[in-house]
């Protein structure tokens, strides 16, 4: 290839000079020894990830619960934030809402919130009216919208007046993974038409 090009380029040269013009040879020229050429660069290598975005993983939502000991079997509904800023409840009593800005059914980590009425108007007692008698080491099964079904055994029962509330550890997204149920009793307050407490069961998934 180098030859051919060498032979392209006199030709070039040759079609360049004026008529009768030779092409004088170039006088030899004293021999010079090249530089050495520098050690080449060690090669690096550069771990190439893709730029697009994991997608997120859909949410579990809990579907059922279950508390075999208080005969409590009631479906679950997903609820948000009210505009007060209270956790959205289902009207029904007999209906438990899961908080679904916290963690869901599979979560390995937080705190899944489930939380329903004690009772409303035109409704008959709910379910939860009998979380005030759980028992500690009592099993709850919580089934999930993927088919499947997690034990979480109670921790500890606890009354909360309303304003003293812990929200921040009770609706805690990181953490040791617990389930926290929440509904309402206490006195009951005919002049606000609320219940004075809240009574809160902490669990933790079935060893």
């Amino acid at each position: 290839m180098a030859t051919l090009i060498g032979a392209v380029l006199a030709a070039c040269l040759t079609a360049c000079a004026p008529a009768g013009a030779g092409v004088s040879a170039p006088s030899p020229s004293p021999s010079t020894s090249a530089p050495a050429p520098p050690p080449p660069t060690a090669a690096v290598d550069v771990p190439v990830t893709s730029a697009e975005l994991t997608p997120p993983t859909a949410a579990v939502a809990p579907t059922r619960l279950v508390i075999d000991a208080l005969g409590v079997d009631m479906p679950v509904t997903d609820v948000g934030v009210e505009p007060n800023g209270q956790m959205e409840l289902p009207v029904d009593p007999a209906v438990a809402g899961w908080y679904r800005y916290g963690p869901d059914a599979a979560a390995t980590a937080g705190h899944v919130v489930l939380a329903a009425h004690v009772d409303a108007i035109d409704y008959p007692i709910g379910p939860l009216a009998r979380l005030r008698d759980v028992s500690v080491g009592a099993p709850i099964v919580v089934a999930g919208a993927d088919g499947t079904a997690r034990t979480w055994v109670v921790e500890s029962l606890t009354y909360y007046e309303k304003t003293a509330l812990p929200t921040g550890d009770l609706f805690a997204r990181e953490g040791d993974p617990a389930l926290v149920i929440i509904t309402c009793g206490g006195p009951f307050d005919s002049a606000t038409g609320h219940y004075r407490d809240n009574v809160v069961a902490i669990a933790r998934p079935q060893s």
